[in-house]
C-alpha cells in the first residue's frame, strides 16, 4: 500500500507548517510522509519557532522554507492549511483543503509560540489517528 503524502500550506513556510510537518513526520510511525510550503516562503525558519521546537526535543533549525507548487499539490493525497483562510494573502486557500485556523506565532513572545507549538501537535495527532483507522 501506498504511503498517504501530506502537505502543510501556510504563508510563509517558516512556523506553523514547519512545525506540523516536523510532529507529523515524528509521530506518524510511517503511515505517511508529510512535507509543507509556503506561498510566499521566508529566508529562514522562524528562530523563536525552532527554540520551542528544540524544547520539545525536535530540531528543525536545518529546515528551509520552500515555495508551493503545484506539482506539490498533485503529489499530495491531503492538503491542510494553517489558518491563512485569506485568499489575497495565502493563494493554499484556494486549494482543496481543510483549514486549522492557527494563530501565526509570527513576533509572538515565546510563551504564545509554545501554546500554537502544543496546539499544532494536538490537532496532528488527530489527524495521523484518523489516518490509520
Amino acid at each position: 500500500m501506498k504511503r498517504k503524502r501530506i502537505l502543510f500550506v501556510c504563508v510563509h513556510n517558516s512556523g506553523r507548517s514547519q512545525i506540523a510537518t516536523a510532529f507529523f513526520n515524528r509521530l506518524a510511525g510511517g503511515v505517511a510522509v508529510a512535507t509543507s510550503a509556503g506561498t510566499s516562503p521566508a529566508a529562514q525558519v522562524n528562530p523563536i519557532v525552532a527554540g520551542a521546537m528544540l524544547e520539545a526535543g525536535i530540531d528543525i533549525r536545518g529546515a528551509k522554507p520552500e515555495l508551493l507548487t503545484p506539482e506539490m499539490v498533485e503529489n499530495t493525497d491531503r492538503v491542510v492549511t494553517m489558518g491563512c483562510g485569506v485568499a489575497e494573502v495565502c493563494p493554499g486557500s484556494l486549494l482543496p483543503a481543510e483549514d486549522w485556523g492557527l494563530e501565526d506565532p509570527a513576533g509572538k513572545p515565546v510563551e504564545k509560540v509554545r501554546e500554537i507549538r502544543d496546539e499544532i501537535r494536538s490537532k496532528v495527532e488527530g489527524l495521523i489517528q484518523e489516518l490509520q483507522r
